[in-house]
């Protein structure tokens, strides 16, 4: 039987990866639904290619242009916001692949757990918004989240088998982006072609500049805290430059379990598709003898306040995320255009997270809230 995939988000960085690979494995895989938000030619040349039973063009004034491109084929052409929820809640797939970036993958992901589908997330603001809300459903429905982050995903792999064992720690590893040891007095020139060259990694552009101010690992580790079920103080980040250690897991014995491979974001795409088989691909293999040498260091927090900020919105938790979160995707707007410079995102998630009021238990109707305030205090610090 053939595993049946929908991917929300097909036309970006995870997704057309994703795709790579069910390209690669049509004994294994086929795609029923694919969406994407306004990117009509690639999702057309997709649903040609892998003729899905559903499509999502989420902007709905392409919706014209992607039905025409269709209309000789069988699939079915959806748009809007909406049809996103409704099409995660067909039956007609096993697994969702969560790609949309950013807040606004969090109501189908919901949807589909709803609908009791298996989950491979790689839209992690999904968790850091509502992750107590998100992981309680999954755990009522018994749907299982698989995370296609690659750190998340060397975490989930170094504990299988290690059920009834107590981690002390997890260890998360940042590359420390393209802007490794620079001071403030650099920093305050970068411009977004910058923040965009990634050293290891191929990634959209929101994740881009996240990994350059370090706020994706902040993410991550709130990320971590719902995916684990762990306390903020068991969540740790070291600057790991080569990206071979994906992240590790420390256990209350000392012994400490590591997941390592060249850095390719296939590579956990396939894992989860795949779970719990592993299958063969032909992905470069990590050669010991012609290695550097891995090294480690402390994250510059002074620096790099994004990643001190992520951490007490972790630990004071309640809608502070959400907060973080949402003040975040505002300024790295404001900044892919030019209105902002690259110290003041991390100003702009700080003001945003000492401005909106703090709720300790929020209820999802609570999380939009904050969500909606964040974004219009952000926002009017920008003049957007």
């Amino acid at each position: 039987m053939k595993k049946r995939i929908a991917i929300f988000g097909s036309t970006g960085s995870v997704g057309t990866q994703a795709l790579e690979v069910i390209a690669s494995n049509p004994d294994k895989f086929e795609v029923e639904i694919l969406t994407a938000h306004s990117n009509d030619k690639l999702l057309i040349q997709q649903a040609k290619k892998f003729n899905p039973n559903a499509v999502v063009i989420v902007n709905e004034s392409k919706y014209a242009a992607v039905k025409d491109a269709l209309a000789q084929t069988d699939v079915k052409v959806f748009a809007g916001e909406s049809a996103l929820e409704e099409v995660a809640t067909f039956d007609s797939y096993d697994m969702m692949v969560a790609a949309i970036v950013g807040f606004a993958g969090l109501k189908s992901t919901l949807k589909g757990i709803d609908s009791g589908k298996a989950i491979a997330l790689a839209n992690k603001e999904t968790l850091v918004v509502a992750g107590d809300i998100v992981m309680q459903k999954a755990v009522e429905k018994r749907v299982p989240v698989i995370p296609v982050d690659s750190e998340h995903s060397a975490i989930f792999q170094c504990l299988l088998g290690e059920t009834r064992n107590k981690i002390e720690k997890v260890v998360l590893t940042a590359s420390g982006g393209p802007f490794l040891g620079k001071k403030p007095n650099f920093l305050v020139n970068v411009k977004k072609e910058h923040a965009l060259q990634h050293p290891n990694w191929n990634m959209g552009a929101k994740i881009s500049v996240d990994s350059a101010t370090l706020m994706n690992k902040g993410l991550e580790m709130i990320e971590a805290r719902w995916l684990f079920n762990l306390q903020p103080k068991q969540i740790q980040v070291i600057v790991h430059p080569q990206s071979i250690i994906h992240s590790m897991v420390q256990f209350e014995d000392g012994s400490i379990k590591a997941q390592m491979s060249l850095p390719d974001m296939k590579l956990p795409i396939q894992y989860a598709l795949a779970f719990p088989q592993r299958i063969p691909n032909t992905f470069p293999r990590y050669d010991f003898t012609r290695s550097p040498g891995l090294h480690f260091e402390q994250p510059d927090i002074k620096t790099f306040r994004n990643l001190a900020l992520a951490t007490e919105a972790l630990h004071k938790g309640g809608n502070m995320p959400c907060v973080l979160n949402a003040a975040n995707e505002i300024a790295v707007y404001g900044f892919l255009r030019n209105r902002i410079g690259f110290l003041d995102m991390m100003e702009i998630v700080e003001r945003t997270m000492d401005k909106i009021h703090y709720i300790e238990n929020p209820t999802l109707e609570e999380y939009f809230e904050s969500d909606a305030a964040a974004r219009n205090f952000a926002a009017s610090l920008i003049h957007i």
